[in-house]
């Protein structure tokens, strides 16, 4: 069940003691930023310039590029880091013919062993000391981004790399929100963060200031919630250094569209799908509740996204025939719910069909498209230990572990379930927080949080317009100040097109 963010820390610092006490001893991992060279393949893929080429304007280009560092935002997982090294090959295939020396491009999965990686700025004082003296620019994207890389050259050439710049596509709260600590709650338009997906970039006098506060102001054991808003936060301190600069060349639209001759970046905006959705039968859906939301909550779930479920359990702490649901005899508590949840994997793996290869527990506020969901399970493989939803982190500054957010949805591989059970990791509590007790579970067996910026922890409004522009999510959560039912409709069920098909569909969305 979800948490305010910022509520006292001491039950987690208990958290944190009582369940590594039960863990196995964590590895050790040296905090050291691996440089991926380019091997012998690659470089032997560079082709003879073509006469046509003016010498001094490809010298410059090369010269540019070295200057350039790309760092893709990669994930170990199997499909993801397939798709970041696809990227790779991208950029360095484009790049081949501008000159000899092809430029860095490393993935974060890839750099360190270090749980807080994805986080970005713990890697910000090895950034300086690899790429401190001779390059100019650090530019970050996600693994669906798109490049053009002669364009983002252009567009770094306007910036003087002497100073101080975090460039990128500027996003806004409408109102502030949740996610952000009601951060700017008079006017949260004033401050922009950038939206990941269109690609950022800090150049080298910044990394190298950034490096310098970290290392005699180490990062905070706190929440990580919004990574691309936090980084902001931090680069801004408190109007001490650098706003976010638009770069309206660095895009979100997909590669088709109007603006696409403009962009340096766009973004692949659709649903992933690898073959054939994963079946119906093949997904077990676990419902968290309790008797006092039977008669509000439960309804809700009914008429909109239960239809799409095949296997399908509600557990709470009193039977109800009319639902049904199931007692698993675990009283309910008022927050955390970590008895509960465990309850729910014994059950899947003890009493559910071997062959359901996935479980999805959700809260009973939580509204999500199985159908969606089922497509893309595609791309993953149930025999790997697989932990997917939204990914959130705590003290990762300083050692912490990653978790995914059990309010937009938690999904488990059987492996994943399996691997979890054996070990000795278990609640310190009935009431802990169950999905920070699973992420300090699955840190400790050594299995990755695998991040999906389709689940949502918060409501359609507590999210930039612009930012859900570009995506077809599977899930949000809660129902405060909002119609659940309009909001699945509007949002997340499938249209008749998008079931026929498959094909990515615009959806008349409504400020909901």
């Amino acid at each position: 069940m979800s948490r305010d963010p910022g509520r006292s820390r001491w039950l987690l610092l208990a958290a944190c003691a009582h369940v590594f006490f039960l863990l196995p001893p964590l590895r050790t991992r040296a905090f050291a930023l691996s440089v991926v060279l380019e091997d012998a393949e690659d470089k032997a893929e560079v082709p003879v310039l073509q006469k046509s080429e003016k010498r001094g304007t490809v010298s410059k280009r090369s010269k540019e590029l070295k200057e350039v560092v790309f760092v893709i935002q990669s994930q170990s997982n199997s499909f993801h880091s397939k798709r970041a090294e696809d990227l790779k090959r991208d950029i360095l295939k484009q790049t081949a013919d501008l000159g000899k020396e092809l430029p860095t491009v490393l993935l974060i999965h890839q750099m360190d062993r270090h749980e807080g990686a994805w986080t970005i700025l713990p890697l910000m004082r090895d950034f300086s000391v690899a790429y401190g003296r001779n390059s100019s620019w650090i530019f970050f994207c996600e693994e669906d981004t798109r490049i053009q890389v002669v364009k983002l050259l252009e567009i770094l050439r306007r910036f003087d790399t002497s100073k101080e710049w975090f460039l990128g596509k500027a996003l806004h709260d409408e109102e502030s929100t949740i996610i952000h600590h009601y951060a700017f709650a008079e006017n949260p338009t004033v401050f922009k963060f950038p939206d990941f997906a269109a690609g950022w970039a800090l150049s080298i006098p910044l990394v190298n200031k950034l490096a310098t506060k970290l290392k005699s102001e180490p990062l905070k054991s706190d929440f990580t919630i919004d990574l691309k808003h936090e980084i902001a936060l931090y680069i801004w301190q408190k109007g001490d250094g650098p706003h976010l600069t638009p770069v309206p060349e660095f895009c979100t639209g997909d590669v088709n569209s109007d603006r696409v001759d403009q962009c340096a970046t766009t973004f692949s905006n659709f649903l992933p799908l690898c073959g054939e959705p994963v079946k119906k039968e093949d997904v077990f859906v676990a419902v968290k509740t309790c008797r006092k939301f039977h008669g509000d909550r439960i309804p809700v779930v009914k008429q909109t996204w239960e239809r799409e479920a095949a296997l399908i359990e509600y557990y709470s702490d009193y039977r109800d025939i009319s639902i049904p649901t199931v007692d698993l005899g675990v009283p309910n508590t008022e927050r955390g719910h970590c008895g509960k949840t465990f309850a729910i994997l014994e059950r899947y793996l003890n009493h559910s069909s071997p062959r359901t290869p996935w479980l999805v527990i959700v809260d009973d506020d939580t509204l999500i498209s199985i159908f969606r969901l089922r497509k893309l399970l595609s791309c993953y493989d149930p025999n790997e230990p697989v932990f997917l939803g939204e990914r959130y982190g705590y003290g990762l500054g300083t050692g912490g572990y990653s978790y995914i957010t059990g309010g937009g949805g938690m999904v488990f591989s059987r492996t994943a379930v399996q691997r979890l059970l054996a070990s000795k990791c278990r609640c310190y509590s009935m009431d802990a927080p169950d999905d920070m007790v699973l992420g300090m579970c699955f840190s400790g067996l050594g299995i990755p949080i695998t991040h999906s910026p389709l689940f949502h922890q918060a409501r359609p409004m507590d999210y930039p317009k612009d930012y859900l522009s570009h995506q077809i999510p599977v899930s949000f959560h809660k129902h405060w100040n909002i119609d659940p039912v309009k909001v699945y409709f509007t949002w997340l069920a499938p249209n008749t097109e998008e079931a026929l098909n498959g094909k990515k569909v615009e959806f008349n969305r409504e400020d909901l």
